[in-house]
């Protein structure tokens, strides 16, 4: 029974640690910059900035991502985190330089969540249709989502 939950879910389960060794390495940088000096410096608010800005938008992150991998399809969902992790490194490094270059980023991740957020919709609707009539179109829905969750890298 356990390799059936988990054959459902180890896509997201990587996911998610990944995003954990990424959180690591961006309380590491706020570390390091910390203490290089003693006095805070404009780098250093840059990067707590950076830091306290990813961790805002880490539980909507995990929740979208979970919930669309769970009622809908976990391979697009999977896909659509690795994305989003690979932008919230985008924006981390961007705001490090000059706050105008984490603009990019930070436009493309809310692009990517809202895309979760979507998988979570169509699969929480495709489970009334089918709770309350009959109607499956989960296959159906997958292979849309399968064939969008490419168009995310459409910058």
């Amino acid at each position: 029974m356990y390799s059936i939950v988990v054959e459902h879910i180890y896509l997201l389960v990587i996911v998610t640690l990944i995003s954990v060794l990424q959180n690591a390495f961006f309380a590491l940088k706020v570390e390091k910059e910390g203490n290089c000096q003693n006095i805070p410096t404009s780098a250093f608010e840059r990067v707590c900035c950076a830091n306290r800005n990813c961790m805002d938008a880490y539980p909507t992150f995990l929740a979208v991502m979970w919930c669309a991998g769970l009622c809908l399809n976990q391979a697009p969902a999977a896909f659509a985190g690795i994305i989003y992790l690979v932008v919230r490194q985008k924006y981390f490094v961007g705001y490090m330089g000059q706050t105008s270059q984490s603009t990019p980023g930070y436009m493309f991740g809310k692009r990517i969540l809202s895309f979760l957020f979507m998988m979570c919709i169509v699969g929480i609707f495709n489970y009334l249709l089918v709770y309350y009539y009959g109607s499956d179109y989960k296959e159906y829905v997958e292979t849309i989502t399968g064939a969008a969750s490419a168009l995310l890298l459409i910058p």
